[in-house]
């Protein structure tokens, strides 16, 4: 489904990506952990085809990353993409325009769930509900793999079982990839099946999260805190 190699991103004064290499089969829940400027947002931005590479090579489905792969990949950026004056019903009808794969009755029913409605603007949303509108605009898409980037950035606390429940409950496992991006470890580790934890740019553990669990005798949590103490 996803392969990277030798993969390399430089900006002026640091390497926002170094030699990273990695293969990920259809129908797995990744979890790409590390703390801020450790490279994830970087390495998702350039699979979604936003960032070209120094060097190295990617490929989404035997593809390489370009306009062919732009119509299999669902992206979940951190920074909010929405006009302020829009309503949110507007930006479903935008987003479903613009993407074959748009599935209109899972939009309905994820702008339910995340209890966001159609006429209200998106300026007068809160930081946390347009962290909802992106995760509906994203996960009602029936891209082959979707890509969230801190995907509980902005979210309270007490909404983040839910939301996590919403991600659950729209997955289709053996169909589409997902790949997480997150530092907050223990809110999405009862889902990752593998994780890769980065640093500065690059691999420093990587493994299916149930044998890391065994190795190091700890919850994924403990085990990133341990990797980045």
């Amino acid at each position: 489904m996803l392969e990277v190699h030798d993969l390399v991103k430089r900006y002026p004064g640091a390497d926002a990506v170094n030699g990273i290499s990695l293969i990920l089969q259809r129908g797995t829940v990744l979890g790409l952990l590390g703390p801020n400027g450790s490279g994830k947002s970087t390495l998702l931005k350039t699979v979604a085809g936003l960032v070209h590479p120094d060097s190295g090579e990617i490929r989404v489905e035997g593809l390489p990353v370009g306009t062919a792969t732009k119509a299999r990949v669902a992206y979940l950026p951190e920074v909010d993409p929405f006009h302020r004056w829009m309503r949110v019903g507007q930006v479903l009808d935008l987003v479903g325009a613009f993407y074959g794969d748009w599935d209109p009755a899972r939009a309905q029913e994820l702008l339910h769930f995340m209890n966001l409605t159609p006429d209200a603007k998106v300026g007068s949303l809160s930081k946390g509900m347009r962290a909802r509108l992106r995760l509906v605009v994203t996960l009602a898409r029936n891209a082959p793999l979707l890509l969230l980037d801190e995907p509980l950035s902005g979210i309270d606390v007490a909404s983040r079982a839910r939301i996590i429940q919403g991600l659950i409950r729209q997955y289709r496992g053996g169909e589409q990839t997902l790949v997480v991006s997150t530092h907050e470890v223990g809110e999405v580790e009862g889902i990752l099946e593998r994780v890769v934890f980065l640093e500065t740019g690059r691999i420093r553990l990587e493994g299916e999260a149930d044998a890391l669990r065994d190795e190091h005798g700890g919850s994924l949590q403990q085990i990133f805190e341990e990797v980045f103490a």
